[in-house]
């Protein structure tokens, strides 16, 4: 393994392939923009093909982790901007035909989608790998360089703040 290098063109397709899923649900994760994470998912494989010397083929999964939390951070406070203009925008079903349910059915992604915002980063991207990328804690712990306890322990207080926050979670 440790003679594959990312600057071989068929080494580097074949850790996009199958890494490119888990990068932009990672992104996902950290900026709740779908558009956003999979642009910052494709600058960091930009990245690590513009490096692909420097990378240690053995590393680069955890490289790429690195390079998409750091193009994250640089982008914060413009994505806290579109985060917010996504929540205010209206949902909007043009099929409806029970309109009580329909505003019952928009409170709770409402309620929902505040509570999940409400979440410390660490707390929300630990509770939707596994919720929503169904990951396992050690996956989670691997990726995000922690131990599987601190993992446990982050889960264990989304889940206490989402259910203080929404009843009947």
């Amino acid at each position: 393994m440790t003679d594959k290098s990312l600057c071989n063109e068929i080494y580097f397709n074949e850790f996009y392939t199958s890494h490119i899923q888990s990068a932009t649900n990672f992104a996902y994760y950290k900026s709740g923009n779908k558009n956003t994470s999979l642009d910052l998912a494709q600058e960091a494989f930009i990245k690590i093909w513009e490096n692909c010397a420097k990378i240690d083929f053995t590393k680069a999964k955890s490289y790429l982790f690195t390079v998409v939390n750091n193009l994250f951070l640089n982008k914060v406070k413009h994505e806290k901007v579109v985060f917010e203009y996504a929540k205010s925008a209206p949902y909007l079903d043009v099929n409806n035909q029970n309109p009580e349910y329909l505003l019952e059915e928009e409170e709770f992604k409402e309620k929902l989608k505040n509570a999940i915002a409400g979440l410390t980063e660490a707390e929300r991207e630990v509770f939707l790998m596994n919720r929503i990328d169904a990951k396992k804690y050690r996956e989670i712990a691997e990726i995000l360089e922690i131990s599987q306890k601190a993992v446990e322990k982050r889960m264990s207080s989304a889940l206490k703040k989402l259910r203080a926050k929404i009843d009947g979670i």
